[in-house]
């Protein structure tokens, strides 16, 4: 048995059976069933479903990162061609997640840019035939944001922390372990007051997300780019815990350099939607 599980003569690493996989997907399974049944009142258990589902997924997320960090720290599975099949895999990932976004930019696009569609009646009755949309007389509609306001704030805020986690990374390659503890500590922070902003800034808007196309694609554009800052931010708390612990050396990074990478995606996309909806796409703010 001990000769079975010695590491290959080898640089690939040809991974163990693991359960995460399959708890994972039932995981996400109750979760989705439990999401559902609850919006649509279906029985009073559903937020009990829902929550099972959401603790599945997660317990799933932190014994899977557990098991790859101990292959990379403790059975030394990590190796240079290893980490250049991981390095391809984090690319792909990140691509998919930018053709997500192509997606919302599309539907925001086409409407910006054909308002008034002689094959979209609705559309233009909507809007007014134009973009901005002309205010809506049931209140769904009222104006855009300023976009030299909050939106401006959180940019500036965004690309703070796009450098202080590239000085995180740089006192990493040079053997700084304060000043990368330092710089992941700033970067959460910043990444946590950006999501606060904006959730100011939603609690504010003078548009709705029902009744109102405008509404639809600012939120869901904006809203999952929001999604993945949190999602940053916790990839980012969990690098500052792995600091702590000493998990990273010059030479052996792999997690930190992909959380990164993932943050600096998050700063580009943020900077297209600033451009393209906030400055391109505002009309006249709503005076408050």
């Amino acid at each position: 048995m001990a000769e079975a599980h010695a590491k290959p003569h080898h640089d690939y690493h040809l991974v163990e059976p693991s359960p995460w996989p399959a708890v994972g997907s039932v995981s996400a399974f109750v979760m989705a069933v439990g999401a559902i049944t609850w919006m649509h009142h279906m029985f009073a258990a559903a937020p009990l479903v829902f929550g099972a589902g959401v603790i599945g997924v997660l317990y799933t997320f932190m014994s899977w990162w557990r098991d790859v960090i101990r292959e990379a720290q403790h059975e030394g599975y990590h190796t240079r061609v290893v980490q250049i099949s991981h390095r391809y895999g984090m690319i792909l990932f990140i691509a998919s997640e930018v053709m997500f976004f192509v997606a919302w930019f599309w539907a925001y696009f086409d409407v910006a840019l054909f308002p008034n569609d002689a094959h979209h009646f609705a559309r233009t009755e909507l809007i007014g035939g134009v973009w901005p949309p002309a205010p809506a007389k049931d209140g769904s509609f009222r104006g855009t944001f300023d976009p030299w306001n909050l939106p401006l704030l959180n940019t500036l805020i965004l690309l703070t922390s796009g450098t202080t986690v590239t000085w995180a990374h740089h006192a990493l390659l040079h053997g700084d372990r304060k000043g990368l503890i330092n710089g992941l500590w700033i970067t959460v922070i910043l990444g946590a007051i950006f999501t606060c902003v904006q959730g100011y800034e939603y609690a504010h808007a003078a548009f709705t997300y029902s009744g109102h196309i405008y509404g639809a694609t600012f939120f869901m554009a904006t809203g999952f780019h929001g999604a993945h800052v949190l999602i940053g931010t916790t990839f980012l708390i969990v690098c500052l815990i792995r600091a702590y612990a000493g998990h990273f050396t010059p030479t052996q990074h792999l997690g930190f350099e992909f959380c990164a990478w993932y943050w600096h995606f998050v700063d580009v996309v943020w900077l297209f939607l600033f451009a393209c909806i906030y400055v391109w796409g505002g009309g006249t703010p709503l005076a408050h």
